[in-house]
């Protein structure tokens, strides 16, 4: 385990950056919140966010993948079909997720009387 009494919470590194920027993605967000609640097929992945394009929900699948976060899974079946599941390591990402989330909302009405205050400034 590293040491981290001499670790800056508020200083990221690169590779934490990438990770951070893989998992908190526009459509990574999405895509855990259907996988945390089912397993899915691309297609139902797709009718469930609607918006996401099959290049983005490609893309971003593999990033998933690649960290460990979601995992393909073969089905046998006739013809051969793909499914998508959340790792448990993915798992351990609801709660920071949610408290993020819980966060925003907490503070929302703030954060939109700052932005008019900006842009009536600019």
């Amino acid at each position: 385990m590293p040491d981290t009494a001499d670790h800056d919470p508020l200083t990221i590194s690169a590779p934490h950056r990438e990770l951070l920027d893989h998992v908190l993605d526009k459509w990574s967000l999405h895509v855990l919140d259907v996988l945390c609640e089912r397993p899915s097929r691309f297609n139902d992945l797709r009718r469930a966010i609607p918006d996401v394009t099959q290049k983005s929900l490609t893309g971003t699948l593999r990033r998933l993948e690649r960290n460990g976060i979601v995992e393909r899974v073969l089905l046998s079946s006739r013809p051969v079909a793909v499914e998508y599941r959340i790792t448990p390591l993915g798992k351990t990402l609801r709660h920071p997720v949610d408290v993020l989330l819980e966060w925003a909302d907490a503070h929302m009405e703030e954060i939109d009387r700052a932005r008019r205050r900006f842009d009536a400034a600019t």
